[in-house]
């Protein structure tokens, strides 16, 4: 009985995270595009808007998959915890990284680690 309510929990959570990373990609892309429409309409440099663009958008994207990974793992580790479900989420999360790792170099502009060296 308590195992089924753990599960019945677990599920609750999995699918309210998954949801608050769609809704954050979402509403990021949405608000990032209607943000950049204003700063075009306002006179910005076209250049300058489209950046702030792509990096605005970029964020909302990498804070949305964190959500969509960490219910992933929640689905894996508490409610399925087979060898495939396991090997599923291996490939979840390499595939995150590459995207996650593609997406900072792109926002900032240099490679992730390169940050604190020219920081320094």
């Amino acid at each position: 009985m308590l195992d089924t309510l753990a599960i019945e929990i677990a599920n609750h959570a999995t699918r309210i995270i998954e949801l608050t990373g769609i809704a954050i990609i979402t509403i990021g892309g949405f608000a990032t595009l209607a943000l950049s429409i204003y700063r075009l309409v306002s006179g910005f440099d076209r250049n300058e808007a489209v950046q702030k663009l792509r990096s605005s958008l970029g964020r909302a994207i990498l804070l949305g998959l964190e959500f969509l990974v960490a219910a992933d793992i929640i689905n894996t580790v508490a409610i399925e915890p087979t060898l495939e479900s396991v090997a599923v989420l291996a490939g979840i999360v390499l595939i995150r990284t590459f995207l996650s790792f593609s997406l900072e170099t792109e926002i900032e502009g240099r490679l992730p680690w390169r940050q604190k060296a020219d920081a320094g």
